[in-house]
């Protein structure tokens, strides 16, 4: 019977309009792994029987900034290859589309169609290549030709736009060549091409570049985090790890970096497994001259998702630091753990060298936090650390806070008081939807693709339903915008305020659309003004619920912080 498909759902298959059907799978696919994996596995043995074509130069490439429907389609093809977890797979066909633009001669102009599609071919590049690193391939010698093949044909087209004229292309796969170096230096650095992190031509900016950096009490808010004062809002790049929230080049990137820094968000909170946000920041950083370069500060994630057999030796902490930090091309100012299995105490161990590590090795890390983990294992690890090394060690827990996700409120906020630690704190916007687009607007339908929700729009939304219904939410809107308007400031001003003033928050992330929008003008508005007692009674009134029954809910149905990832693994 595994053929079998019921007769009516088979019509609905074969009469639904493309749209539909592909919001339709998407909530199958979104329940668990029992309907993701055959999706997955269906599509991955379906390629492996018919591998796509090769489609000749010619047809990708027709004519100078055009965009062929052969090209698009190759693309998609493309993408379907990597995405079903077949990334070695799909590095042929990465090379194949990165030789035919030489082989063609086309060329491009900035802005134009066919510039969007080659930045969005490099993010392609950054997803695959990530992709292969997490898979943890065998290192073979198939492998490695792949991966060099791949790099020969970036740095061929780097050397066709230098040569091309009358005036040379602007190179767009700044980001697709530093990711390769990084995965050749991981996976054969005895085969790296000797070039280190951050060496010229892997950057979009000059070695240092003049900025000046405007920090200061009137117009920044900043707060202790172990040795150093950081601003009270960190640059968050989730972000740049699929080009689902649309992409940029890295030199796009970096001056849109730029700018943030020089307004004074000097912070940045990536991770290991952020795509190349870690490579895009370590270039940044080292682009800028010394001065400021010390005022820039990196917050990275060391995360652990998966059993390890390996004995916590202190040299297997100290090599999973020193990677952070050739990464970053240079000192981690925080290195956030997170661990997903509490069942194996594992995660002890490992913070107590990393917090040795801190004072062995100043040069590599300075401080050690968390992240997801909830009350009862922060408190755990609190008094372990203690118990080991007769101090607490780590400075802060990274969690979701926001106004339809107060959980941190229910305990740990009390966990943190007890052992001096900070919350920095995600999701405080809600994936956009805590602003005036949508005030007054009806309830997206959450898999439609006409709705053109962000894949953390669509994380964000579920949470908001469990917290109240769409029109509860609606409310909540009215009330920020008349708060919003009484201090001259925007509805995101107003949540990411109410988080700032809630206990032990250090710090909001703000997530970041590098080079593709541009918000820091406005996030700086949060330090213009404070909530008064009346705004935040009104704010609490429809947030929390008149018996704090909306916060206790999302609390019930989610666990304590970091429990809806635990969850769904």
């Amino acid at each position: 019977m595994a053929g079998h498909v019921n007769m009516m759902d088979d019509c609905l298959i074969s009469n639904l309009p493309p749209a539909t059907l592909r919001s339709a799978l998407r909530l199958l696919v979104s329940q668990g792994s029992s309907t993701q994996r055959p999706f997955v596995e269906h599509i991955r043995a379906k390629f492996r029987e018919s591998p796509p074509i090769f489609d000749p130069p010619e047809k990708l490439f027709s004519g100078d900034d055009v965009v062929t429907p052969e090209c698009l389609a190759y693309l998609a093809q493309t993408r379907c290859i990597f995405s079903c977890k077949l990334a070695q797979e799909s590095l042929p066909y990465l090379e194949h589309f990165m030789k035919a633009i030489p082989q063609t001669g086309v060329r491009w102009t900035d802005p134009g169609a066919l510039t969007q599609t080659l930045q969005k071919f490099d993010g392609d590049i950054v997803q695959a290549v990530q992709a292969l690193k997490e898979s943890r391939p065998e290192p073979t010698a198939a492998l490695l030709t792949s991966l060099q093949n791949l790099l020969s044909s970036i740095e061929h087209c780097s050397t066709y736009c230098l040569a091309a004229r009358p005036s040379s292309l602007a190179f767009p796969f700044l980001r697709a060549r530093r990711q390769l170096r990084d995965v050749l230096r991981i996976l054969f650095p005895e085969h790296a091409d000797g070039q280190p992190d951050g060496a010229a031509g892997s950057r979009g900016l000059e070695v240092g570049v003049d900025v000046h950096v405007h920090v200061d009490g009137s117009t920044v808010e900043t707060f202790q985090l172990g040795p150093f004062r950081v601003p009270r809002l960190f640059n968050g790049l989730w972000q740049v790890s699929s080009p689902s929230w649309g992409s940029a080049g890295g030199a796009t990137q970096e001056r849109a970096l730029l700018r943030a820094v020089g307004c004074g968000l000097t912070a940045a909170d990536m991770a290991d497994h952020y795509g190349d946000a870690e490579l895009i920041y370590g270039d940044f950083r080292n682009s800028l001259r010394p001065e400021v370069r010390d005022t820039v500060y990196a917050a990275t994630k060391w995360c652990i998702f998966l059993p390890i057999s390996t004995p916590i030796t202190t040299s297997f902490v100290l090599d999973a630091v020193r990677e952070r930090y050739r990464r970053l091309g240079g000192r981690v100012e925080l290195l956030q753990f997170h661990w997903q299995d509490y069942e194996s105490k594992q995660y002890l161990d490992i913070l107590v060298e990393l917090v040795r590590i801190t004072k062995l090795h100043p040069e590599l890390v300075t401080s050690i936090g968390l992240c997801n983990f909830d009350s009862e294992h922060t408190e755990e690890c609190c008094e372990y650390l203690i118990a080991k090394t007769g101090e607490v060690g780590i400075v802060s827990n990274q969690v979701q806070f926001s106004l339809v996700d107060a959980r941190p409120l229910h305990k740990m906020v009390h966990v943190c008081e007890k052992y001096g630690l900070k919350l920095l704190t995600y999701g405080s916007f809600c994936g956009g939807f805590l602003s005036s687009q949508w005030l007054n607007q009806p309830a997206p339908e959450t898999y439609l693709e006409s709705n053109q929700l962000t894949p953390s729009q669509r994380k964000y939304f579920d949470t908001i339903l469990l917290w109240a219904p769409w029109p509860t939410f609606q409310t909540l809107l009215t009330t920020l915008s008349l708060i919003a308007q009484k201090h001259a400031v925007s509805i995101p001003n107003v949540a990411a305020r109410w988080v700032l003033q809630q206990p032990r928050v250090g710090a909001v992330i703000v997530g970041t659309r590098l080079g593709v929008s541009d918000r820091a003008p406005d996030n700086l508005g949060v330090f213009r003004f404070a909530l008064d007692g009346d705004d935040v009674a009104a704010i609490n009134a429809v947030a929390l619920g008149a018996r704090g029954e909306r916060s206790a809910a999302v609390y019930e149905r989610l666990g304590d912080c970091g429990g809806e990832y635990r969850g769904l693994r």
